[in-house]
């Protein structure tokens, strides 16, 4: 099977460099560094060969009318021959664009980066 060349977009860079500060802060270094390993040792390879390993994002059932018009706003930015796709490995999401024969990353997050913080709600 053929390789197919994978792009890093500044977004998922951006997304790296959030998840280093937020498992600084939770004093897990260490979860970062397994993290680029993972990414660069059996992530990229997999999907460089299978780029279709993870699941059709655009096929996800959108269950509010804000998700439905941000995917529709994803669809009118890829060619008619793109699609995304997630994968879920460990703690992580990441999304990648597949279009023609070339893969960019696009997003990543660890799935704990996600908080809800109402300070004025808790407020005396």
């Amino acid at each position: 099977m053929s390789r197919r060349p994978i792009q890093v977009t500044r977004n998922f860079r951006r997304n790296l460099d959030e998840i280093e500060t937020f498992l600084a802060e939770a004093d897990s270094a260490r979860a970062f560094e397994a993290l680029l390993d993972d990414l660069f040792t059996d992530i990229i390879p997999r999907l460089e060969v299978f780029p279709e390993l993870g699941k059709d994002f655009l096929q996800r059932r959108t269950s509010s009318h804000e998700a439905a018009t941000l995917v529709a706003t994803l669809q009118q930015h890829l060619d008619d021959n793109a699609g995304v796709r997630e994968l879920i490995r460990g703690d992580y999401l990441i999304l990648y664009a597949r279009q023609g024969n070339n893969l960019y990353l696009l997003a990543i997050k660890h799935h704990c980066q996600l908080s809800f913080d109402f300070p004025e709600r808790w407020e005396d």
